[in-house]
């Protein structure tokens, strides 16, 4: 099993943890994470984007001039996409980028996103993610004290002194257990999670 020290936000070691391997010690697979980043990227997108068809257009439906002996193409429509100001043809449409990923896949990426921040030692494990007081400086001041400038902070429930601190800090994000995802894991260089939160994940997804 993979040794920790539990920390405080001063930056002392409180205790030592051990971290299921189930968890905190996966193969790194990066074309897991991979699958994973793109499937929560594609739920992200709104879809909303949308260019005009030909029955969209604003024009006159009169023909524009008559089939023959004009000596130029047959038209109908001046809101044809072959003109300036047309419809366009096969053009994007208001829709939905998400698909399905299999469940396993998505624990398997979650697993494999904390077992490289492990392997990295980017982890960081509080006895508390809970602060007395709000104060942006001081939580600023206390992160920059565990060397963690690009910061994710998790824990089960959110205090809100902790949240209120962080709103204006750069590269700092705070996030409940239930919302740990990888793509948030990836991109911040440090994980700060709390022991609660901690034992909360190994319950719930170590065999």
């Amino acid at each position: 099993m993979v040794e920790t020290v539990i920390k405080n936000w001063d930056n002392k070691e409180v205790s030592k943890l051990k971290l299921s391997d189930e968890v905190f010690a996966q193969d790194i697979r990066e074309d897991i994470l991979h699958r994973v980043v793109q499937w929560q990227l594609s739920k992200a997108r709104s879809g909303t984007h949308k260019t005009k068809q030909r029955n969209e257009v604003s024009g006159s439906t009169r023909k524009i001039y008559r089939q023959k002996g004009t000596g130029q193409a047959r038209h109908g429509s001046i809101k044809a996409p072959i003109f300036v100001g047309g419809g366009i043809t096969f053009g994007p449409v208001v829709r939905s980028h998400e698909y399905s990923l299999n469940k396993k896949v998505r624990i398997l990426g979650l697993k494999v996103a904390l077992s490289l921040k492990c392997l990295e030692k980017s982890i960081i494990v509080l006895d508390s993610a809970k602060l007395d007081s709000y104060k942006t400086s001081g939580l600023s001041s206390k992160l920059k004290d565990l060397n963690a400038s690009s910061a994710l902070i998790v824990d089960v429930e959110l205090d809100q002194n902790l949240v209120n601190s962080s709103a204006n800090i750069p590269y700092v994000d705070v996030i409940p257990l239930g919302g740990l995802n990888v793509y948030d894991i990836l991109r911040h260089q440090t994980l700060l999670i709390s022991k609660e939160a901690v034992d909360a994940i190994e319950k719930r997804f170590a065999c």
